[in-house]
């Protein structure tokens, strides 16, 4: 079964998903900057024994942008809505990168959490990261670019932040995902990536996998290990040559890995 499915209608928006396989219930969410369409290969080997539900998140995909910037909560909220307005049974998981800080904050929301089963996090977000130099310096240089508008009044004020904005050595300073966007979903990474979900930890007593490609680089293996660390009822196994997405670099591994966390096996 592979159907394109009504837009579920969430918050004055619409919310685009997809519908592969049979079986138990599994959620599968992508990371930033991709869609469902990244995730379709792991769900359509997982498809034998799951019905995956593959979600374009707000401001990806076929979903359109959040009205509003929106939080790490806000994405997290829609999931638990998504999984209650559709009347599924216990949900599994399956997360990636930016889905990972969702299911972070689901998982310790007590309105959410009592509607997800097991959960698969593979190069999940949301730890906070180990910093360089370089980082530092381009972070206190756009604070004292802004510190002098900051005194101008009101509309003096925006008209000189936004000139700021639009130059070269502003640009510069942000990263690569941060230079391409614009408008909300701008305002949504700046507060997704400033957000760091250590905190939540503690609160999650679900059964999870972690499931880390070695050379990931983007999540590197240390933000898994201090994920471990702090879940209650966790376990971390990693995949040789494999990078981010683990899911595309060793498929057969992956679901095999996979589908025996979720059998139980």
């Amino acid at each position: 079964m592979h159907q394109l499915s009504e837009p579920l209608h969430y918050r004055d928006g619409q919310l685009a998903y997809r519908v592969i396989g049979e079986g138990k219930p599994l959620i599968v969410l992508h990371g930033w900057g991709s869609s469902s369409r990244v995730m379709e290969p792991a769900s359509r080997l997982l498809a034998p024994n799951h019905t995956c539900y593959l979600i374009d998140l707000p401001g990806f995909g076929l979903s359109p942008d959040p009205p509003e910037a929106w939080a790490v909560g806000d994405y997290a909220e829609l999931t638990g809505s998504f999984i209650r307005s559709l009347n599924l049974p216990e949900a599994d998981l399956l997360v990636h990168s930016f889905g990972g800080r969702i299911a972070l904050k689901l998982l310790s929301s007590p309105e959410f959490a009592p509607l997800v089963g097991k959960v698969l996090i593979t190069g999940g977000a949301g730890m906070k990261p180990k910093r360089s130099v370089q980082f530092y310096f381009k972070k206190y240089l756009a604070k004292t670019l802004k510190a002098p508008l900051l005194l101008l009044p009101g509309k003096y004020r925006e008209q000189a932040l936004n000139r700021l904005r639009a130059t070269s050595l502003w640009k510069s300073l942000g990263s690569s995902d941060y230079r391409e966007l614009t408008g909300v979903l701008r305002e949504t990474f700046v507060k997704s990536v400033t957000e760091h979900l250590e905190e939540t930890l503690p609160l999650i007593s679900h059964e999870i996998l972690l499931l880390w490609g070695r050379e990931d680089k983007a999540t590197p293996l240390y933000q898994a290990e201090r994920m471990e660390k702090g879940l209650k009822n966790s376990a971390l196994v990693v995949i040789e040559g494999a990078g981010h997405y683990a899911f595309l670099d060793q498929p057969k591994q992956f679901t095999a890995i996979a589908e025996a966390f979720f059998k139980g096996t």
